[in-house]
């Protein structure tokens, strides 16, 4: 089972209860640290910020400016590079995630100062803030909503071939960037925003197989949580065997143990397991002769059930050779306590001879209940379940 990467949406999410203790359905806390981690590779390391500033293109800048106060313009001023992004996460209770892009953008375009011109390369160091919450929860999908985008303007470097620039036209420069680049920058963050959103439920809202026995269909189950410390998911886990009918387990709530210095948390419940492994251990029924080739006790227990035939059975053979099928009884059920976990089996056990006409004759028939010795692992981002007799 894929569960490492189906809570993305987590980190746009909002409104928790801080007296909230326990979530129906599947469990997940995720810290502010996962939620950068996320966020990082989706908006920055992907290229989607870079790819969405691209070909962004500033108003002209009109004002005085230069040497003497010359008439300055600055036109076809677009963007050349975005330098060294970086995003920071900080969950904000009861509202939703604050995220922070902090770069620098590299701006190219023509200057005229009175009848001088030139190119003109700018620098300026950028800080936008955009608080994020999601709303309108319907069948598993959220729409993320900013509702504050706020940027902020830094340390500005203006170069000119000729050198010959004025403190006015520096100021010219921060008064008309100031003006202009948020309402060009909040878009694309918005936009961004988005498409991560979009990416990212579709990690979350999925259909995972269980070889070829079923599905496990993942879906938020309802508008998520925050904290200040940590984001909280419910999860809906449909496990679904192959047809369609799908496998009913408890959905109460369950507590999620502390996040601590964790990254994630996640809560899935003992009825949830159970639901899968009934997918997982799909045993046929196994029929095998009672020979010493087939186990080493072989003689032995049929000499022990030869001695339990009545003496006036005609119809019992005492010679004809004795068969075994074993055959699951029932669903497994997986047991969790602290620190442990115990699978629990049950197996008919059916001894049987074969009649001179062809027929079945049952000997024995007995149930068997085995506790396994469950080991619980995660490998590859994948839950690893590995059982052993006790």
């Amino acid at each position: 089972m894929t569960m490492l990467k189906l809570f993305g949406i987590a980190l746009f999410c909002s409104l928790l209860s801080p007296s909230q203790g326990v979530l129906s359905g599947l469990s997940c806390a995720v810290s502010a640290g996962a939620m950068q981690n996320v966020l990082s590779d989706a908006i920055l390391q992907n290229g989607l910020l870079q790819q969405h500033l691209q070909g962004l293109v500033l108003p002209n800048i009109l004002g005085e400016g230069g040497l003497l106060n010359s008439p300055t313009s600055i036109t076809g001023l677009h963007l050349v590079k975005v330098w060294l992004p970086k995003l920071s996460v900080v969950l904000l209770p009861g509202i939703g995630v604050q995220l922070t892009i902090a770069t620098k953008l590299e701006l190219s375009g023509n200057c005229l100062v009175g009848l001088l011109s030139e190119l003109i390369d700018i620098l300026v160091d950028v800080n936008i803030t955009a608080n994020i919450k999601c709303t309108n929860f319907e069948s598993g999908t959220v729409q993320v909503v900013i509702e504050d985008c706020l940027c902020i303007l830094g340390a500005i470097k203006i170069k000119l071939l000729s050198g010959l620039l004025s403190l006015s036209v520096n100021e010219l420069v921060l008064n008309q960037l100031t003006a202009t680049l948020p309402s060009l920058l909040c878009p694309v963050v918005d936009i961004v925003v988005n498409l991560v959103n979009i990416q990212l439920l579709g990690t979350l809202n999925a259909v995972i197989p269980v070889g070829t026995a079923g599905t496990i269909h993942y879906q938020l189950a309802s508008l998520p949580f925050t904290s200040g410390l940590f984001l909280r998911l419910d999860l809906d886990g449909a496990v679904k065997q192959v047809g369609g009918s799908i496998i009913p387990h408890d959905s109460s709530p369950s507590a999620l143990p502390p996040l601590l210095d964790r990254l994630l948390v996640l809560g899935l419940r003992q009825s949830f397991l159970s639901a899968v492994l009934s997918l997982l251990i799909q045993i046929p029924p196994l029929t095998f002769p009672c020979t010493s080739e087939a186990f080493s006790g072989a003689s032995h227990l049929q000499e022990a059930i030869m001695t339990l035939i009545p003496a006036g059975c005609s119809a019992c053979p005492r010679t004809s050779p004795l068969s075994i099928k074993l055959s699951l009884s029932g669903s497994p059920l997986i047991l969790l306590e602290e620190n442990k976990a115990t699978v629990e089996l049950s197996v008919v056990i059916q001894v049987f001879v074969k009649s001179l006409d062809g027929s079945t004759l049952n000997l024995l028939l007995l149930k068997a209940d085995l506790a396994l010795n469950a080991r619980v692992s995660i490998a590859g981002g994948r839950l690893v379940l590995g059982l052993s007799l006790g």
